[in-house]
Order: structure tokens, then sequence, then C-alpha cells
């Protein structure tokens, strides 16, 4: 009997994002219980030690952190989204974690406090897009032909820009054709496309309007 899958969730979350889609390509069927980090029940911190989402409850036992859970679906169903070849997939492993390095310039930079950190910022996610078109290859996802779990991770990094190029044209993918052409083609899939309610853009422009920042004072009331 296959086991009860819980993904323990916030709307925003892009960590739970990636999880999503790696549960969806997979074809596993799941429940998603959205929490309130602002106001955490207790039976959230009873599974979730880090107090972060996303936790993945397999018949009650918690695994929490986003790639540990991407691991452990890989590790138990198929179809199998890492490469065969283990320094393939080591280096996959690696783009997953530069791309939890991204997400951590988004915040940096979606948070700076003036337009000058918020250039800085924005030179800072130049130069990690810079890197990562370095390392594609010809498509269409990062690996080629097959969609992998870096995929997975670099689609919600690249939604957060779908509400950013309504705010200013930052000129964040101007030299990196590739990833604008990858870009697209995430964005059309349909795990990742499912992977957040539909309210989604308009509850990330709250959350930035509500931020005080550079990036707030230039969003229209």
């Amino acid at each position: 009997m296959n086991p009860r899958l819980t993904l323990v969730s916030h709307k925003l979350c892009p960590y739970v994002q990636r999880a999503a889609i790696v549960l969806a390509e997979k074809g596993i069927a799941f429940e998603r219980v959205d929490v309130d980090l602002s106001n955490k029940p207790d039976w959230f911190l009873r599974v979730s030690p880090l107090r972060k989402t996303p936790v993945l409850l397999v018949d009650g036992e918690s695994i929490f952190e986003s790639a540990v859970i991407c691991e452990y679906l890989e590790d138990t169903t198929l179809p199998r989204l890492h490469p065969d070849n283990p320094l393939r997939r080591a280096r996959h492993r690696a783009w997953m974690e530069f791309g939890s390095a991204v997400l951590n310039t988004i915040a940096g930079f979606y948070n700076a406090s003036d337009d000058k950190a918020l250039q800085a910022k924005r030179a800072g996610l130049r130069n990690r897009f810079e890197h990562v078109e370095a390392a594609l290859g010809e498509g269409p996802y990062f690996g080629g032909q097959h969609f992998s779990v870096v995929d997975a991770v670099f689609g919600p990094v690249f939604r957060y820009f779908d509400v950013f190029d309504g705010i200013a044209d930052f000129g964040i993918f101007d030299l990196t054709p590739r990833i604008r052409d990858w870009r697209t083609t995430l964005a059309a899939r349909p795990s990742v496309r499912d992977a957040v309610d539909p309210v989604y853009p308009q509850l990330l422009r709250h959350y930035l309007a509500e931020r005080r920042s550079a990036m707030s004072a230039m969003m229209k009331p």
C-alpha cells in the first residue's frame, strides 16, 4: 500500500513549490495543507523543527527541507528525474543548491531598502544568472530533453519575475537568451504552472507592497 502523503505548505513559499512540482511530475497523489507562518499552529511546530515549510508527512512521519523531500521522492518513486550518470547527478544536485542561493539573492533584491541597494542586488542577480546561462545546454530543459529536479527548483525562481516584470523593467535576463527560453518552457509546463494557487500573483504583489522597500516604493497603489 502506498503511504499517505501530506505536503505542509505556505502559498508563497518557493521551496514548497519545488516539492509540489516533483510530486506532480511523478504522478503521486498527495494532500496539501497550507499554514499561516505568522501564526504557526502547535501541530506544525511539532512536525517542523526548523519552523519552516515545506514538510512532507509520510503516514504522519515528517520529512523537512525541500532538497531532502525531493531526494526521498527520487529514492522511492518513478520516474527518476535525476540523471543516471553519477557525475551528472552530482552536478544537478550542485545546481539545485545554486538555485537556493538565487532565491536568497531574490529576497535581498525585493527587500533592498533604497535604490542603491536595489541596483547592487540587481547586479548580483544578473551575475548569478550569467553563471546559469553558461551551464545550460541546448534545452529545452536544464539537462536537455528531460525534465529534472533542477527544473523543479528553477520554475519557482522564474515565477518571481513574472510579478517583478509588472513592476519595472529590471533587465535581469537581457544577456541570457537561453535562460529566457528555459523560463518560457518551464512556465508552460503543467506541474510548474499548477504548483501555486491561481491568486499567487496577487498574493505576491501584496507581500511585496508591504515590504517598505525600494521595490515597494515603485509599485502603483
